[in-house]
């Protein structure tokens, strides 16, 4: 591993916890290559589930790892997270990076210090996705009304502690937004990555369309399967979570679940569709770009993230989140499928592709760094 780019800079990596390998780790796997020589303090490491750049760093815990059947359960103790991601020490560096969409954004730099933040998102689940993790149908009303308590304080406490961070960079124009509004303060955007040198084709297209995702609520498996129940093609389903037995209870024949599988299963999956299905409302999406660098159009749901990534010659967007917009969606694209190509697919996803962000971060690092005078 080599020295980085400020080899003489003393770093703190923050992250709020590493139990697997999903999109925030993708990313903090390339803040990692970037400063190797950072100590890495998070919440929570399950050692062995992350990728090697990760696993190969000096990982700090809090006392978080040493709670009960916190393998498992380590979302329940949210509301402790504040206190845990506080008592960590930071006295020692010149520079905090953080990656967050929980609390690593909370670490307290020391005074001189440059603290920036990548930011996944402000908490969702406090912010403006509520409703969807923690709604009455799901949770019930007592619940709910303890759990509002919680949210409520997570609330202030996330405004409060903005503050310690110089500088934002968001994930995508949407977060941007949600950054001014909820923080009251300015971001920077730099798209996530995806890596094109994996996610390319690897076989010719048959005639099911694909969704997949984690099984929670808001992603809005349920809409593509009420969906393509009505419509009768085949669609596979990629994926695991929560919401996994309701899911495959309204599922008609038509519709295969695939469970999770490997990167490879996923390429190979991307690369067959006929399109890729993206139902929900999210902050970057980097599946939808993962099936265009296999060069497959997208459906998506024409809100947030998929609005910078999906354009008119890679895929369709429908408006609602309700099946008779995404049906015509459907119909549209069969109606026009042939002027799809694969070719301009997989060069918008290009623009993703995992040296451009690299580049992107290093060039920011390096010129916030210099704008402080260079520490």
């Amino acid at each position: 591993m080599t020295d980085g780019i400020l080899p003489d800079v003393r770093c703190a990596l923050v992250h709020d916890w590493l139990t697997g390998m999903r999109g925030g780790e993708k990313c903090l796997e390339v803040f990692c290559e970037l400063l190797p020589q950072a100590d890495l303090f998070t919440l929570l490491h399950l050692a062995g589930r992350m990728s090697e750049p990760i696993e190969a760093m000096n990982i700090h815990t809090s006392f978080v790892q040493k709670l009960p059947f916190v393998e498992s359960k380590y979302r329940h103790y949210l509301p402790i997270f504040p206190r845990a991601i506080e008592r960590f020490d930071f006295s020692g560096y010149d520079l905090i990076f953080s990656s967050s969409h929980c609390v690593a954004k909370g670490a307290r730099p020391r005074p001189g210090a440059l603290h920036i933040c990548y930011c996944y998102s402000p908490m969702r689940y406090v912010w403006d996705m509520f409703d969807a993790y923690f709604g009455e149908h799901r949770t019930g009303r007592i619940k709910r009304a303890i759990i509002g308590t919680f949210a409520a304080r997570l609330r202030d406490w996330d405004r409060r502690t903005c503050d310690r961070v110089d500088r934002f960079i968001a994930i995508s124009e949407h977060v941007r937004k949600r950054i001014q509004r909820n923080y009251e303060r300015d971001a920077d955007v730099i798209h996530p990555p995806v890596d094109c040198s994996f996610f390319r084709s690897v076989g010719e297209p048959e005639e099911y369309y694909l969704v997949a995702s984690a099984f929670a609520p808001y992603k809005r498996i349920d809409l593509a399967i009420e969906t393509f129940n009505g419509l009768g093609r085949p669609l596979k389903v990629i994926g695991s979570g929560p919401d996994e037995r309701r899911l495959r209870a309204m599922a008609g024949p038509n519709i295969e679940f695939l469970g999770a599988v490997s990167d490879e299963e996923l390429r190979a999956a991307y690369s067959k569709c006929r399109a890729f299905i993206f139902p929900p409302e999210e902050d970057f999406g980097i599946m939808p770009i993962e099936a265009m660098a296999c060069g497959r159009p997208v459906i998506a749901y024409g809100v947030g993230g998929a609005l910078e990534t999906v354009t008119e010659e890679t895929g369709l967007f429908f408006p609602e989140q309700t099946v008779a917009a995404l049906r015509k969606a459907i119909e549209e694209f069969e109606q026009r499928e042939l002027e799809f190509k694969p070719e301009l697919a997989r060069a918008q996803a290009m623009t993703f592709n995992r040296p451009v962000f690299k580049r992107k971060v290093a060039d920011y690092l390096r010129a916030s760094l210099q704008r402080t005078g260079g520490m």
